[in-house]
């Protein structure tokens, strides 16, 4: 017998499902610092959120000959030491990864887009081996179908990757009529889903700034939250096979 199609949604991690950017941005500066390159100014800080980490380091001065070395100091303070202190627990130190919390309204709404009979997968731009902790520490994990993330040896890094990533793992065959979405804030997940024949439909609570997302070609911009599960549910029901 013949599986059903799917609806796929897959959704970024940063800015989408979580507000990261305190652990971020504060590995960035302790990068920055390290390799002992001025730190970017507040406004640039907050764009290293949601693209890959070798990119935001290219576009902030960082020189070709000390991305490697840059890439590895981030990835030592954002998931390898207790580098910061926990503001849940005066005294106490944690990696940048948990200096983060889940948006309001998240966990209710991936539970109704699930009893929807919505197949719901993380793809992000953060490697993958940081993605999986992150989403099991913050409990995302029995909410989604599957995590997937940019590799460690940087051959799979930019959001269409991760995507083409995600679907394969998950078997999705869009010939056998399986349908998708992505779900992002940042004009990364746009572009990536755009390259990969999807859409994207943005959220206006992330890191985008002002106009980022329908610059770049999102269809729909929601800004809230609880907006979320309806929004999937009316972009499926208006993209139904032969409506178009």
């Amino acid at each position: 017998m013949s599986k059903s199609p799917r609806r796929l949604v897959l959704l970024d991690l940063d800015g989408t499902l979580t507000a990261s950017h305190p652990g971020i941005i504060a590995s960035v500066v302790r990068t920055f610092q390290e390799l002992g390159y001025p730190v970017p100014d507040d406004d640039a800080l907050r764009r290293f959120i949601g693209p890959a980490i070798e990119e935001s380091l290219r576009i902030n001065g960082i020189r070709e000959k000390d991305i490697v070395r840059g890439v590895q100091v981030y990835r030592r303070y954002y998931s390898e030491i207790a580098a910061f202190e926990d503001p849940k627990h005066p005294g106490q130190h944690i990696p940048g990864r948990l200096l983060a919390k889940v948006f309001d309204g998240i966990p209710e709404q991936l539970h109704r887009l699930r009893a929807h009979g919505l197949t719901l997968a993380v793809a992000t731009c953060k490697p993958e081996y940081q993605a999986l902790p992150v989403c099991e520490h913050f409990g995302l994990m029995p909410l989604v179908d599957g995590i997937y993330g940019a590799s460690k040896d940087s051959t799979r890094i930019s959001k269409a990757q991760v995507i083409t990533h995600a679907q394969q793992t998950l078997g999705f065959d869009i010939k056998h009529g399986d349908r998708s979405l992505m779900v992002g804030d940042r004009w990364t997940d746009v572009d990536g889903a755009l390259e990969t024949g999807m859409d994207c439909l943005g959220c206006g609570w992330g890191y985008a700034e002002s106009g980022e997302l329908e610059s770049h070609g999102c269809y729909r911009v929601i800004e809230r939250v609880d907006q979320l599960c309806q929004a999937v549910e009316d972009y499926f029901q208006d993209n139904l096979p032969g409506s178009n």
